[in-house]
């Protein structure tokens, strides 16, 4: 599903922008937009890990459950 939407770009990157995409300005504008998500989220993500490395009560219970891990399995 596409949908069309009106934004306002100042003269200077109006130019740029026509002159970097030629005549499929959607499609780069849509380039741009999902490799900016993509950060986001990488970004969003990797927050998220050093936030749950820094807290001392999580690291605590992943350790306490670490020694479950190989309960009544063999080394074969």
């Amino acid at each position: 599903m596409t949908h069309r939407t009106t934004i306002t770009l100042d003269d200077e990157i109006f130019a740029f922008l026509n002159h970097v995409a030629g005549n499929n300005r959607s499609a780069y504008i849509n380039e741009l937009l999902k490799q900016e998500r993509h950060n986001f989220l990488k970004k969003t993500l990797i927050q998220a890990n050093q936030e749950e490395a820094e807290d001392t009560d999580y690291q605590e219970e992943l350790q306490m459950w670490e020694a479950t891990l190989s309960d009544g399995l063999t080394n074969d």
